[in-house]
């Protein structure tokens, strides 16, 4: 296995159609080392009430020791002027220059530049600029590990080392360093304040996220901050979930900027006695992403779900995408998965994406589930080929395949004597928050996700050439889903069954796996409409209250048409937190709660996060659903647009992909399309045969319409809802 995978890294970076010199230096690393470096440097800022919160799971760690090399050839001589994050040598052709050059001149002719970088602290880093040789993703690299390989691999040399593509996050500023990368700042003001104790609350006016600055600090004692995401826990001095203690020796007046960023709306502002300051603000950071998506419709209240929904969702993308911003600020498997979707609907950044993927992973062995949740591996693989689906990137897919290999193996080697999953110490079957959701015996919601992983895994497989892995991988997950319902399926019932235990199915009924089942497209017609009956629309089948779950259980009633449904469930769900006042979504939400019981979590009266990415599956939903765009070959090639209103009167909107927009209209009466890349198919239901200019309509049954989309043309098709 460990063969077949280095195979599989040589042959993916022939591959790469990269030219062999680029217009623009970056600094490169190992691949992926800089996403986990970063990742640890952003997951251990979390505090609670001035504490260090480190996470509970295995962390991993850059290289330190690295060589970058790349041929090429010079027409003319060329000085190469060379910047090092790191302890290094230089060596052209293989014989070494003295001490820590700066620059070299090269003579004309066939050459090799290697640079050998050691550094513990931060990760080895080079930005290489001359007039034609510069440093960018087509260097290769090695962090030594000189293990022979069997195949003419043209990235060995004679030592058996390994080389595979830099990684890079296009910094082209040599000046500054990849390890003091921070994300961008901008100024803002409370817009009020209100007495209270020795100081006052600040009210920034909703949810935000950054640095308190306080100016014209003086004075010799301690002054303390008190941050709430509500102004409840701003005042509870004793139970806020996060604080500042400073104690000032200032004898004339300074501004001073907070340590570390936090999740607030209001701030409370305590000087003790002999401090003063003059006011406070904050500086808002922020990752610089490009909203492209957009929805508005002719309900207000839906249009503020949306415009709430991705301020929460741009909030909670940061260097990578993680859960919430006031906690966890951890870049957890299940919580990115969500952001990836809704970020193809944003955003579409897909550098963010490949980020998060490659710091949720880490590095060989594998030692246990990714966040130690088992749900969270099977995420992760799903992320991968989602990736692939709307971007088209089929280097990535290459690129981290061996990781998904020997995670898959892990997976592989943990499955009991019936060839299927359950807990076994070490292990966190997670599903969802809600109470009394049993996690014993086999369950059945953990298969149909080992199961999509499987089939995950076959088609990354074919990506990356491996075709034994292909066949081997398919097999299994064909195995599997007839297992799956052979074990699980109760005809009586008309439902998945919620687990096994002891080798018996339990009477529990839940929706996880009945949802999934829909959208992975496992069950048959009759099955669907069954499901759809006995769970989805069963208020006797418990209910989810987190807009985690929500985000699967409203995408499963979409899926089949439910629209109209949803559309209430969406207004009832996420206008309820509105109407409460909320200006981002909550990690959770239970309408039946009262007054402060909806800000407490854990425990703790204050542990809710107000501020949580999978609050904001709106903008996934209206996207994909109503506006109904979706790729249906990999990076928009193909696609299709099915417009479903679900009762709304007209909406209208964006859709972003990697190669330009594609924006609808849709009304009761008439539909306007225009896309900036690949072929769509329209499709319309319609009483009557559409009318539209410049293009052909087929009808391919009784009220169902197609129109084909051609890139840059715009579309205006008159029909009859």
């Amino acid at each position: 296995m460990k063969n077949l995978r280095k195979t599989l890294l040589l042959a993916l970076v022939t591959f790469s159609t990269v030219p062999v010199f680029a217009q623009h230096a970056s600094w490169i690393w190992y691949p992926g080392d800089f996403d986990i470096y970063m990742s640890n440097v952003m997951q251990n800022r979390r505090t609670e009430r001035g504490s260090f919160f480190p996470v509970f799971w295995k962390m991993d760690s850059h290289y330190v020791l690295v060589d970058f090399h790349k041929e090429f050839t010079l027409s003319q001589p060329e000085e190469v002027r060379l910047y090092v994050e790191g302890t290094y040598n230089v060596k052209i052709d293989g014989q070494a220059i003295s001490g820590f050059p700066k620059s070299i001149q090269i003579p004309a002719g066939k050459h090799k530049l290697s640079l050998k970088v050691y550094n513990q602290a931060h990760v080895p880093a080079i930005y290489v600029k001359g007039e034609t040789v510069v440093s960018d993703e087509t260097w290769l690299t090695t962090f030594e590990d000189k293990e022979w390989i069997d195949a003419s691999g043209k990235t060995s040399d004679k030592s058996g080392t390994t080389f595979v593509s830099a990684g890079s996050w296009n910094f082209n500023d040599p000046a500054r360093l990849p390890s003091a990368f921070k994300l961008p700042t901008v100024p803002q003001s409370a817009l009020k304040t209100e007495k209270a104790g020795s100081g006052y609350v600040a009210d920034f006016g909703k949810e935000t996220f950054g640095f308190i600055k306080v100016h014209g600090l003086k004075g010799k004692g301690r002054l303390s901050l008190y941050y709430g995401e509500s102004k409840e826990e701003s005042l509870s001095t004793a139970k806020c979930e996060t604080l500042d203690d400073l104690d000032i020796d200032l004898s004339v007046k300074r501004d001073s900027i907070m340590p570390l960023s936090k999740a607030f709306r209001y701030v409370n502002f305590q000087p003790g006695a002999g401090v003063s300051a003059d006011s406070i603000s904050m500086l808002y950071e922020y990752a610089p992403v490009t909203e492209r998506g957009s929805f508005k419709s002719s309900d207000a209240e839906l249009n503020r779900i949306y415009d709430v929904a991705k301020y929460t969702f741009h909030l909670n993308t940061r260097e990578f995408f993680i859960d919430g911003i006031k906690r966890d600020r951890w870049v957890w498997s299940g919580d990115a998965y969500q952001s990836y979707l809704m970020n193809y609907y944003s955003f579409f950044d897909a550098p963010t994406v490949k980020r998060t993927l490659l710091a949720q992973r880490g590095k060989d062995p594998v030692t246990a589930h990714i966040n130690t949740i088992m749900d969270y591996s099977f995420y992760w693989f799903l992320g991968i080929y989602d990736y692939y689906k709307f971007t088209g990137d089929q280097k990535f897919v290459q690129d981290v395949y061996p990781r998904m290999q020997s995670l898959m193996t892990y997976i592989d080697g943990r499955k009991n004597k019936n060839g299927l999953l359950e807990w076994m110490p070490g292990d966190w079957i997670f599903i969802d928050w809600a109470d009394k959701l049993s996690k014993d015996g086999e369950v059945s919601f953990e298969q149909l996700l080992y199961a999509r992983s499987l089939e995950t895994m076959a088609l990354c497989a074919r990506l990356a050439n491996d075709a034994d892995g292909a066949a081997r991988y398919d097999q299994q997950a064909k195995v599997l889903k007839a297992r799956i319902f052979e074990l699980y399926w109760n005809q009586t019932k008309s439902a998945l069954v919620h687990s096994r235990v002891d080798d018996k199915q339990t009477d529990n009924v839940t929706r996880y796996a009945n949802m999934f089942g829909i959208f992975f497209d496992y069950f048959t017609p009759e099955q669907k409409l069954a499901v759809k009956k006995n769970v989805l629309l069963n208020n006797e089948v418990a209910k989810i209250t987190t807009p985690y779950m929500r985000f699967y259980e409203l995408e499963a009633l979409c899926a089949m048409g439910e629209q109209p449904y949803v559309l209430k469930e969406m207004k009832s769900y996420w206008g309820g937190m509105l109407k409460l006042g909320a200006t981002s979504f909550w990690e959770e939400y239970n309408p039946d709660k009262k007054g402060t019981e909806h800000l407490a979590m854990y425990g703790r009266p204050f542990g809710k996060s107000l501020c949580h990415a999978w609050g904001a599956s709106p903008v996934y939903l209206l996207g994909k659903y109503y506006l109904g765009v979706q790729p249906t070959t990999p990076g928009y090639e193909t696609y299709i647009i099915e417009p479903n209103l679900g009762g709304l009167a007209w909406m209208e909107g964006k859709v972003p992909t990697a190669n330009g927009d594609i924006t609808v209209y849709c009304s009761k009466k008439e539909i306007r399309v225009s896309a900036a890349t690949g072929t769509g198919t329209l499709k319309i239901n319609s009483k009557t045969k559409p009318v539209v200019k410049g293009a052909e309509v087929k009808e391919i049954a009784r009220g169902k319409y197609e129109v084909t989309i051609e890139k840059g043309k715009d579309y205006t098709v008159k029909y009859t809802g």
